[in-house]
């Protein structure tokens, strides 16, 4: 049978991609590889700096805000992601509840380094009560 509709035009690689993840991107792989046991202590992170939040720039993050509470604010948010993601994959069907299924998929995951990071950096009285 010959297929009277043809097939949509593939994207090209990088189609999607916007500056900004590019610029994430290097900026964690750099963090990566200059990463070493001496340096990786939640303790010799530096506090955060003003940053705008989205392109108006109606909110930003403080300046001051010590590493750990900046991660247990990021691991809160993550958390609030599943949740949302979770509530929006039952209205969709197909291929938009796949991608949403990966989206919390990676989600989880990152909660779940946030999380180890904390943990590993807390002392073991305190780890425990997050």
């Amino acid at each position: 049978m010959k297929k009277l509709v043809p097939d949509p035009p593939m994207p090209l690689p990088g189609q999607f991609r916007t500056p900004e993840h590019d610029l994430a991107t290097q900026r964690i792989r750099l963090a990566l590889a200059a990463n070493t046991a001496e340096t990786s202590t939640l303790g010799n992170l530096k506090a955060t700096v003003p940053t705008a939040v989205g392109r108006d720039a109606l909110f930003s993050v403080r300046p001051d805000v010590s590493a750990e509470e900046a991660l247990v604010h990021v691991s809160l948010l993550l958390d609030c992601a599943v949740q949302v993601s979770d509530e929006i994959s039952e209205r969709a069907s197909g291929v938009e509840r796949g991608l949403i299924w990966s989206m919390i998929h990676s989600v989880e995951m990152a909660n779940a380094v946030v999380n180890a990071l904390l943990d590993a950096n807390r002392p073991a009285e305190a780890g425990a009560g997050r």
